[in-house]
């Protein structure tokens, strides 16, 4: 931000909170450019997609179909099933999402708004509600458990304690 001071109207001194070379969020020169080092803020629904790279795992003809050492086709025969497998898959692909890819993508988006509203709205409700109930129950169960299971079970280990076994190994 600029350093520089200015007196208003009113006789009011403040400092300029505009830029001298340019608007923040979009530089004018290099310099400044190099200088922003600010993440840019994305909207998860808006993000940008990323249409060089759409096969981030890089997956190639030789991932489909491979011959190992030893076993190897004639080169002509080799070369032409890399181009029909690769033409084949591409144009297919293109085919098929042209004629499904919205459909589809509709489709999915509904499925994922119907699940995320009935997590938020009845899953997680329903679970909350279950806990708080069961709260009263589980107070009154333990409590039974303190009064009646834990005199016995104190008397059969303190029978059972004077119980000694010692282990020879006879040859």
């Amino acid at each position: 931000m600029s350093g520089t001071k200015y007196v208003d109207s009113e006789g009011f001194l403040y400092t300029a909170p505009v830029r001298e070379q340019g608007n923040i969020y979009k530089p004018n020169n290099k310099m400044m450019a190099d200088e922003l080092s600010e993440k840019a803020v994305h909207d998860v629904h808006t993000k940008e997609i990323d249409l060089v790279n759409r096969d981030p795992k890089h997956i190639d003809f030789e991932d489909v179909i491979a011959e190992p050492e030893g076993t190897h086709s004639f080169d002509g025969i080799w070369k032409a099933s890399f181009t029909t497998f690769t033409v084949t898959k591409y144009w297919f692909y293109r085919l098929l999402s042209a004629i499904f890819g919205i459909p589809m993508a509709l489709i999915w988006g509904i499925y994922f708004a119907i699940l995320s509203f009935l997590h938020i709205w009845a899953v997680v409700p329903c679970i909350r509600s279950y806990l708080i109930e069961i709260q009263c129950i589980s107070r009154v169960y333990s409590i039974c458990i303190h009064t009646f299971c834990d005199p016995l079970f104190e008397a059969i280990g303190k029978v059972f304690s004077s119980i000694r076994a010692t282990v020879r190994k006879e040859i």
